[in-house]
């Protein structure tokens, strides 16, 4: 009879480690591009106050 529980457990701890490996990874990321400063929701506005309707509006037909 094969024990089979290592395989099992190996491959938990390796999820695991790539699962944080990624959160960090994307964490660094983001902290590099400027999502964690003071000016962080600044680009939210600056795409809604540039925004262009086109003349039209969508709820008149």
């Amino acid at each position: 009879m094969r024990d089979y529980t290592w395989p099992s457990v190996y491959f938990a701890y390796l999820f695991f480690a790539l699962s944080v490996a990624l959160a960090l990874f994307f964490f660094v990321r983001s902290w590099k591009d400027g999502y964690w400063g003071k000016e962080a929701e600044e680009i939210k506005f600056q795409v809604f106050d540039q925004k262009v309707n086109h003349g039209t509006d969508e709820t008149e037909n």
